[in-house]
This record gives C-alpha cells, sequence and structure tokens, in this order.
C-alpha cells in the first residue's frame, strides 16, 4: 500500500525521500511549494465580517443543529484524553464554484481551539488553485500544498503530513461540501467520548438547479445509493464507514493514511483498516454536511461510472465486501442487455417467447416509478419528473463501471 510513513522529522507520504521526492510516478516534487498566508490576517476574499461570525454565505441548511446530546458512549470513553487542535483537509480540482463557501465554513467554526486548513491543490481546468492561494495570503490559518496528480487519497496524504503536528485530529471535508458552525466542536467531543478513531455524520445534499435538486433527492433516498446511515439516517454507534470523518491523528497515522492505489472508495478502504486494527468508526447523526451533487446528467453517469469501476477494484481486492447493494446494479445491467438480446433474436425468429425480454424492462421502469413517486412526494413537479432519469443514470452507470472494472487508463486518470 502507498500511504504514510513516520520518520523522525514528521510523517511523509510512502512515496517521498527525506529529500521530498517522490517516485516517477508523482511526477515531481511531491510536497513542493507549500504556501501559507501572512500570520495575522483574518479577512478572506468575499467574506463581509470577522471569522466566527454566524449566517455566513454558502451555510445555507448548516446551523442551528442541537449538539447538546452528549448520551452514548464506546468503551473506553472515560479514560480517552482530551484532545487538542484540528486540521481541516481537503482536495480540490476544479472546485471554482463551491471553494469559497467551503472555505468560509471551515474558517468560522464555533470551536475555540487551535484550527487550521490545509488544501491540497491539483491541476485544475478553472480558476481553483488562484482562489485557494487567495485566501491563503488573506488568513494564516491556511495552507495551501500542491496535488501534482490530483489524486484524491495522495492529495489528502500530503494534506495530512503538512499539518501542523500540534493538532490532534485531522477533519476531512470535500470541495463540495459545506461544513455546519458546530461541526468540528462537535465532532472532538464525539471522539472523546465514544473513543473512537473516525467518527462522521450524515451527508445533506441540496441543489440549486433542478436538476442538481433532484439528484439531491435521489442521494437522500433508498433506491438511490442505497441505504447507508450516513445517506438515509439510522441511530448513532458503530458502523463500517463514514462520510468525510474526523480521525485520531495518531490512529491515522498509525494505519499509513490513505491508500494511493485507489481513486475512488479510499474512504471506506480506509476506515475498513482502522477497524481492522482494533479502532472504532463512529457514526453521530447529529453531524450534518451540505454537499452540492453534479448538476447535469452527463457528469453525474459519469462520477458513477468511476465509482462503479473502482468498486469492482475494491471487490477484487476484498471480495468478503461484495454485498447486495454493490452487485444490484451489474446484475441489473446484465438483466437488461440480455433483454435486449431476447427481443431482438425472438422478433428475428418470430419466436412465441419474444415477449419475455420485456419482462426485465417493465419491471424495472415500474420500480423506477414507484421509487421517483415515493422521493418526490414533498417535490415540484420538474423535479418529480427529472427523478426517474435520475435513478435511471445513477444505476446503470454504476452498474456499467462495475462491469468494466479499472482498465489501466483510470488508474492515473484522478479528475472527479
Amino acid at each position: 500500500m502507498t500511504g504514510i510513513r513516520a520518520e523522525p522529522g514528521g510523517p511523509r507520504p510512502t512515496g517521498t525521500s527525506a529529500g521530498g521526492t517522490t517516485p516517477a510516478h508523482h511526477e515531481q516534487t511531491a510536497r513542493a511549494d507549500v504556501r501559507r498566508g501572512a500570520p495575522g490576517t483574518s479577512s478572506p476574499p468575499g467574506t463581509a465580517g470577522a471569522p466566527g461570525a454566524s449566517g455566513t454565505e454558502g451555510t445555507e441548511g448548516t446551523e442551528g443543529t442541537d449538539d447538546t446530546d452528549d448520551t452514548g458512549s464506546a468503551d473506553g470513553a472515560g479514560t480517552a484524553r482530551r484532545l487538542a487542535g484540528a486540521t481541516v483537509v481537503a482536495v480540490v480540482r476544479d472546485e471554482e464554484d463551491h471553494l469559497d463557501a467551503m472555505v468560509r465554513s471551515a474558517l468560522v467554526q464555533d470551536y475555540d481551539g487551535r484550527l487550521e486548513l490545509v488544501l491540497a491543490v491539483g491541476p485544475s481546468r478553472d480558476r481553483t488553485a488562484q482562489i485557494a492561494r487567495d485566501w491563503a495570503r488573506r488568513d494564516g490559518r491556511i495552507t495551501v500544498v500542491d496535488n501534482p496528480t490530483g489524486g484524491r487519497s495522495t492529495g489528502l496524504n500530503l494534506a495530512i503530513c503538512a499539518a501542523d503536528p500540534r493538532t490532534d485530529v485531522v477533519i476531512r471535508v470535500d470541495g463540495h461540501a459545506v461544513l455546519p458552525v458546530m461541526y468540528v466542536r462537535r465532532a472532538i467531543r464525539t471522539l472523546e467520548r465514544t473513543g473512537a478513531a473516525n467518527v462522521g455524520g450524515m451527508m445533506l445534499p441540496v441543489g440549486t438547479t433542478s436538476t442538481q435538486r433532484a439528484v439531491a433527492r435521489a442521494m437522500r433516498h433508498p433506491a438511490g445509493i442505497g441505504a447507508a446511515a450516513f445517506h438515509t439516517g439510522g441511530a448513532e454507534g458503530e458502523v463500517a464507514t463514514v462520510y468525510l470523518g474526523a480521525f485520531r491523528r495518531d490512529a491515522l497515522l498509525a494505519v499509513g493514511g490513505y491508500d494511493e492505489t485507489i481513486v475512488r472508495g479510499e474512504d471506506w478502504e480506509l476506515n475498513r483498516r482502522l477497524r481492522s486494527s482494533g479502532r472504532g468508526v463512529w457514526f453521530d447523526p447529529a453531524l450534518h454536511v451540505v454537499y452540492y451533487p453534479r448538476s447535469s446528467l452527463r457528469d453525474l453517469g459519469r462520477q458513477f461510472w468511476r465509482t462503479g469501476m473502482w468498486r469492482r477494484e475494491i471487490v477484487r481486492r476484498e471480495p468478503r465486501t461484495a454485498g447486495l447493494r454493490y452487485l444490484a446494479p451489474p446484475a441489473l445491467v446484465l438483466a437488461l442487455a440480455l433483454s435486449v438480446l431476447t427481443l431482438v433474436v425472438g422478433a428475428s425468429l418470430a419466436a412465441p417467447w419474444v415477449r419475455l425480454g420485456l419482462a426485465v424492462p417493465v419491471l424495472y421502469a415500474l420500480a423506477v416509478l414507484v421509487a421517483s413517486w415515493h422521493a418526490s412526494r414533498r417535490e415540484t413537479l420538474r423535479i418529480a419528473a427529472l427523478l426517474p432519469a435520475v435513478l435511471v443514470t445513477m444505476h446503470l452507470a454504476w452498474g456499467a463501471g462495475f462491469l468494466r472494472g479499472v482498465p489501466r487508463a483510470s488508474r492515473d486518470e484522478h479528475r472527479t
């Protein structure tokens, strides 16, 4: 596994030597050009008030969460030491439309301990790098690290290695996400009271356009991407994986960080290693993170195609993870393909059994329509009309990607 190794001078990605160089596949110095903003500044671009003010732009739906309920604990929680300081890490690439809101939400946390933000910026087609560096120049809590490959796992490891060693917690956020103002404080409190190595909460997809809103609604419904607790909700407790995650830094480093050979599904794989090492992964439904999904069916299909490909790779490495949730989409694609073949052959032969080819498509269409109706009961007619196309795109793109598997070219393509 390519990840993070501990060294006397601090943690480094396993592909980095003491002199700071990486193998050829990293293409250039992995931790090159770390830029910190000038200390003492506190007015990021586009922010009307100082960090810490409530009601900032881009945090719609993220405030007002009740985090006063501290009931429930895991074994050893009573003896867990207090955790001091947090580093928020993010890998960003082509995030011009969302980066300001994400950075602002990380900086206005009501946590009163040491807090910093490390952005691993990949090669982008837009102004992402410039926006990140503008923020870093104006706020000394922000560090920008170059992520030459653009890889998510690689970038996360680079950001973790660039973190202030005095912080005990590493909190992951994505470029499309917005943190509620209490997120860091609540996450650290949950780590302390449960003794878990990683805690996470609910992904709350929202949209600004009709298509994006339809995608968001589908992602919150079991018919969309399954009934995992962080998508559809559930009771607090230990789980297999969580969305994003707030990690004890020592536990994260002990298992080697993120596996850089995995482009997608890296969070699930990391949580598997944490659990295998005897460390807990905890779901706290009070932690809500706003997420802006893809805003077109084309981008959604591309995202789910790649996710399906990499899930096939994870199942190849860990066959025990091949559950119904992951095998249903590829089985559906195969069944639909067989149905088309049955219709073509049956029609050419004028065979009486040709109508059997309609069984799977008709049943699937009915299931999609019922799921769309159930998911859209409180939505507008426009959203309801889009939901069937969104669900079909999710299912078929994911299933086809799973059947395709990961070709060599996709192992080096990190654009999400």
